[in-house]
């Protein structure tokens, strides 16, 4: 059952403060920038609604249904706190959390050091001006909306020291007269700006109750899983509208929510290996496909892929650094840290090595020696190498689609060779059976059909970042089609170099191979 109850902004801001609202681990981080901030300040003055927000409502001396952490007064993380029982009747924020968090942050805190300062001047008929800034001195001279109105630096007034005196005082026309006297203002048409737009804050802040907010209860009758799941679920419905979540954002919420570890595993694993192009949708389709499950879909996920997951963290986290190794090894890490590559080859040398009969200490060492005594080390080299030359892990027409076709067969294979030798071999037969065009041997015949970035990489030693130079053509475009040559000859990987910006664009600049290349 939902009960609705109307709060002012002014106190729903004290009670984030004091916990009695707090996030549940099945949430997400802040993601709203600062201006979806600045223009919900604006929505609020206006008196123009804003959604409501629902929660969760949790008695005193229970435990609670999920762990939690409070809201963040400057946009840090905060990891979640496990909890046996509640000191205090606490809300748990399902939907709105982007909205609160913005009001509190605005308020109270402070967001990239920024805190949030409130036009005085602002057009009262049209757009109340908030802006975030460390430094008022840096702050708009001009509206954003009206080019024409100048904003003098002192009209720039901190929100939370409006808010606080207005608290204080409980007098907006006291206030107003405070501001006015100590800035000095004569204008009448300034005054009454001043007036207005404090008033208007006063009374969206303070005196209206402009926020809604549905509380529902939880029948505990239930087991702990069904009504974790039926908090989940109305947890994802919610989603269709406001801030959407990605699908995997929302299962990273199921999987928090069935075991509140989630969190802080995801978040470490991520910070420590994103370098390598790992994200949380790679880690959770990681996950599931080290437990044989290539499609998992979200209405089938269950405790025990948590469960899964908080078991052998460090297996994953060994697992993870020994691929790590094995990039470096392979003279394929600077690919993989500098650009936006498929992770789909990685997932299966990780597999791999997941499920190795080794010790976590065995595995962890596993390509130490790589060079001399690692057998496996050069088989996975072949694949990995022969596959992004290919571009198989890109779509290649013939029913290949990398993220679906390409990982369900693949892991078909691989399933049957789980602590036995890597098997380059039977994975290559798995491109020809589909069939898709794939070589292990290159000439001068063939170069165009290959994955171009990834031969760049090869070209140029795998060292260069390429993203900062140019790739132009050896001859000019230009003369080669005065001689009439066809696009395909002018355009080839034979043709084509990367070259830094500054001579590229000027000594090069449409001149012949032989008058530039000295």
């Amino acid at each position: 059952m939902a009960i609705w109850k109307s709060y002012k902004i002014s106190d729903i801001i004290s009670e984030i403060e004091d916990e009695k609202f707090v996030l549940p681990v099945i949430q997400r981080r802040l993601v709203w920038d600062e201006e979806k901030m600045e223009l919900l300040f604006d929505t609020l003055l206006k008196g123009d609604s804003f959604g409501g927000i629902m929660v969760i409502e949790e008695d005193r001396d229970t435990k609670p249904l999920f762990n939690y952490r409070p809201f963040t007064k400057d946009g840090g993380i905060i990891s979640s706190r496990q909890v046996d029982h509640l000191t205090q009747l606490q809300n748990f924020v399902i939907d709105g959390q982007q909205r609160l968090q913005s009001f509190y942050i605005g308020l109270k805190g402070s967001i990239n050091g920024k805190v949030l300062y409130f036009d005085l001047f602002s057009d009262y008929n049209t757009e109340f001006e908030f802006k975030f800034e460390n430094d008022k001195t840096k702050l708009s001279k001009q509206s954003k909306d009206n080019t024409d109105r100048t904003i003098p630096e002192h009209c720039w007034y901190l929100a939370s020291s409006l808010l606080k005196r207005l608290k204080d005082t409980n007098d907006e026309d006291q206030v107003a007269e405070e501001i006015i006297k100590s800035l000095g203002i004569i204008d009448p048409i300034h005054k009454k700006h001043i007036e207005k737009n404090v008033k208007a804050f006063y009374k969206n802040t303070l005196t209206a109750d402009c926020m809604g907010i549905s509380k529902v209860s939880i029948n505990k009758s239930y087991d702990e899983i069904s009504n974790k799941q039926r908090i989940v679920e109305l947890f994802r419905r919610l989603n269709d509208g406001g801030t959407k979540l990605s699908l995997f954002d929302l299962v990273a919420s199921i999987l928090k929510g069935f075991a509140w570890e989630m969190e802080s595993f995801l978040e470490e694993t991520l910070k420590s290996y994103e370098e390598i192009g790992l994200s949380q949708d790679n880690l959770i389709k990681l996950i599931f496909l080290l437990q044989d499950n290539h499609n998992k879909e979200m209405a089938s996920i269950e405790a025990g892929d948590a469960d899964f997951a908080i078991k052998n963290r460090v297996r994953i986290k060994i697992t993870l650094k020994c691929l790590r190794d094995f990039l470096i090894n392979a003279h394929l890490y600077n690919y993989y840290k500098d650009g936006n590559r498929s992770f789909i080859p990685l997932f299966f040398i990780a597999y791999h090595l997941f499920h190795k009969e080794l010790s976590d200490d065995e595995l962890n060492k596993f390509f130490a020696n790589f060079d001399a005594k690692n057998s496996e080390h050069p088989k996975m080299e072949k694949w990995i190498y022969h596959s992004l030359i290919n571009g198989v892990f890109k779509s290649k027409g013939a029913g290949w689609i990398p993220y679906k076709t390409g990982i369900r067969k693949l892991l078909n294979k691989m399933q049957n060779f789980k602590n036995l030798d890597f098997p380059t071999d039977e994975l290559f037969k798995v491109y020809a059976d589909h069939p898709i065009t794939f070589t292990t041997t290159y000439d001068s015949t063939n170069l165009d059909q290959l994955d171009t970035s990834f031969l760049y990489y090869l070209i140029y030693d795998r060292n260069q970042t390429i993203r900062i130079n140019d790739i132009d053509h050896i001859m000019p475009k230009s003369i080669l089609e005065g001689l009439g040559l066809e696009p395909s000859k002018i355009n080839s990987i034979k043709n084509f170099q990367l070259i830094d910006f500054n001579t590229n664009r000027g000594v090069k600049n449409a001149s012949p191979f032989k008058h530039w290349n000295k």
